[in-house]
């Protein structure tokens, strides 16, 4: 009996099942001041792409609309760890103490292996409210770079989701 690699899925289900949640996407809002693009890799502990994972992004956009459909998309990973998610750039969030949070996207990871949904943030390295974000100022300085996006084009982010191992994205226990 053989096992299989890291680089292969578990089977055809957990992707068969997503299948039909990711559909297309809904038109983004003429109401939205600015539509950005982040893309971006999961990868295992290993640095193999995660070819079967979805990814759900959740923010308010800087017109103040929250949720569905103009905050909300899905994206799905490649069979390469691949995924491009396109979406209103967010808007500064109160933190319900007076204080603004930056700009920034609730991501939820779901993959094979996972008994729950993982919880991260994505932030964009050129927002100036970044150095006083409460979240991003509890999240050991060490770390923070693995929730930041970097800019690689007009309106264009990267970003990558490391599922375990010494550069792991920081996760949420919400």
């Amino acid at each position: 009996m053989t096992t299989p690699s890291s680089s292969q899925t578990v089977g055809p289900y957990f992707r068969i099942g997503l299948q039909a949640l990711i559909g297309q996407a809904p038109a983004i809002d003429a109401r939205a001041a600015e539509r950005i693009t982040i893309s971006g890799r999961v990868l295992d502990r290993d640095g193999v792409p995660v070819p079967d994972a979805m990814l759900e992004f959740w923010s308010v956009d800087r017109a103040g609309y929250e949720g569905f459909p103009e905050g909300f998309r899905r994206a799905a990973t490649g069979i390469d760890g691949n995924f491009t998610v396109s979406m209103h750039r967010p808007a500064p969030v109160d933190s319900g103490d007076g204080r603004k949070q930056a700009p920034h996207m609730l991501v939820l990871v779901f993959a094979r292996g996972l008994l729950r949904h993982l919880i991260s943030r994505v932030y964009f390295e050129d927002e100036p409210g970044n150095p006083s974000d409460p979240v991003l100022l509890g999240v050991p300085a060490e770390r923070r770079h693995t929730l930041i996006a970097r800019r690689d084009a007009r309106n264009s982010y990267r970003w990558d989701v490391i599922l375990q191992g010494t550069e792991e994205t920081v996760f949420f226990a919400w």
